[in-house]
């Protein structure tokens, strides 16, 4: 493990003075990779939601069998039980069959599922707090997704828009099935349009819903939910002319937005207080939901379960005794009006 390794902290802990959440960059983003077939690994938790599109980005390029993966439990844990002086809670594995888990208060019972597998089979680690001394990180953030290098036992990228982008270009060519493998998510003629798009949705809408969540002021939280609902206003108004954010295709952009828009009813317009409106009270946002869980690879990375365990039984600060919404179970694979567009 890394000696350097600064304080152990979470998101939660990234705070301007002024009460509002102020997301800290993250620390590993070499994007050189060898294109080999086994080589590389990603660690997810499918509750985060920048971890789930790189996951989805896998199997949508058909790599599945080139780059594998591990899942984390939902429920955040203490990383260091044995060290009363160390309070960070975090990603931890835990096998499919293993005991149901508690929040850090001792609140409630969490079983993991299919979707956890059996752990961490390629290092052995009980966190992905583990990983990162062990690729001797010196941020002390341990977030997902993790690109993860076998051979060298270090990480590569923990950003996930460039996790992306490796995935898009650098394993075309070990694509099992070369017709998946020739989607590409990041098209050289919309790559102006994406950037500009991601210059409103990252801020107002995929860190925006965070921004109202965590905020410790009424007046970060009423300037967050402001910037939130002008932006999806304005996503509403563009879906209304076109199919995709970019028009005719479905681009990294569409994968970004989509893995806010499934959480926001069961999650962020709830335990978020994003409140003023649900996005089935939006035509256009709620069918283009529909639209991006039913392109092939998007479902099997979508698991509710672990989205609303892990929100309601990880912040205790937020949710003391981690008592999950019911909330109101929405068919995705449902009809939708999209299809008008072509």
């Amino acid at each position: 493990m890394s000696s350097k390794t600064t304080q152990a902290r979470t998101a939660l802990a990234e705070m301007a003075k002024d009460g509002a959440f102020a997301r800290v960059d993250s620390v590993h983003r070499s994007t050189t990779v060898e294109p080999v077939a086994g080589r590389y690994h990603l660690y997810v938790s499918v509750a985060c939601p920048w971890a789930c599109g790189a996951l989805q980005a896998i199997s949508i390029k058909g790599l599945n069998d080139v780059i594998s993966h591990s899942i984390t439990h939902p429920t955040w844990q203490r990383t260091r039980p044995d060290n009363p002086d160390d309070s960070h809670c975090g990603w931890v594995f835990r096998k499919a069959s293993d005991e149901p888990l508690s929040n850090s208060n001792s609140h409630g019972s969490f079983s993991g599922d299919e979707l956890c597998g059996s752990g961490d089979q390629i290092e052995g680690c009980s966190s992905i707090r583990d990983l990162y001394e062990l690729s001797e990180d010196t941020g002390g953030k341990y977030t997902t997704p993790v690109l993860w290098d076998k051979k060298l036992k270090k990480i590569v990228n923990n950003e996930s828009t460039e996790i992306l982008r490796i995935i898009n270009k650098d394993f075309n060519e070990l694509a099992n099935n070369k017709s998946l493998g020739l989607v590409d998510l990041y098209p050289e003629e919309l790559g102006e349009e994406g950037n500009r798009l991601n210059d409103i949705i990252y801020p107002n809408i995929n860190n925006g819903v965070y921004r109202c969540g965590f905020a410790s002021s009424q007046a970060a939280y009423e300037l967050a939910f402001k910037d939130l609902f002008d932006a999806l206003d304005q996503m509403e108004e563009l879906l209304s002319k076109q199919r995709y954010l970019c028009g005719s295709k479905f681009t990294w952009i569409d994968l970004r937005l989509f893995n806010t828009l499934i959480r926001f009813d069961e999650v962020y317009a709830v335990y978020f207080k994003c409140n003023k409106k649900l996005i089935r009270e939006y035509p256009n946002l709620f069918n283009y939901t529909k639209d991006c869980y039913q392109v092939k690879g998007m479902s099997g990375a979508i698991s509710m379960y672990h989205i609303k365990t892990h929100y309601y039984t990880s912040h205790v600060g937020l949710n003391q005794h981690s008592v999950v919404p019911l909330g109101n179970k929405i068919d995705y694979c449902s009809a939708h009006d999209r299809a008008r567009f072509e």
